[in-house]
């Protein structure tokens, strides 16, 4: 039996850093009214795309991992936490946010009886 000298290929530098800013992204979506969804699903984007471009620059040197995935991702964190982005500024802007947080205040009390 022949035995072959090839190295193991090396995982991506970033994909798991761009794994865990993708899903907490989400936690950020939801619980920043997008502020740092955006922000931290950005980051990972930006990292799953350098890692992209090192893998399709280096095939032989490093194994083909789910980066892709995740770099879908935190891109569809980023659509969900500019929308609801976009929503807090439009509600803050035409004053609907303080008669929301006056509802959400009213609905406390009348829970709290």
């Amino acid at each position: 039996m022949e035995q072959t000298n090839a190295t193991p290929l090396q995982k991506l530098p970033n994909e798991q850093t761009a794994m865990i800013l993708g899903i907490t992204s989400f936690i950020g979506c939801c619980c920043t009214n997008g502020i740092l969804g955006v922000i931290l699903a950005g980051i990972g984007y930006n990292l799953a795309n350098k890692d992209e471009k090192l893998q399709r620059e280096n095939p032989t040197t490093y194994a083909p991992g789910a980066i892709s995935t995740w770099k879908v991702v935190n891109l569809v964190s980023i659509i969900l936490s500019a929308i609801s982005l976009i929503w807090l500024i439009y509600t803050i802007a035409t004053g609907k946010f303080s008669e929301m947080e006056s509802q959400y205040m009213e609905m406390l009390q009348k829970m709290k009886k």
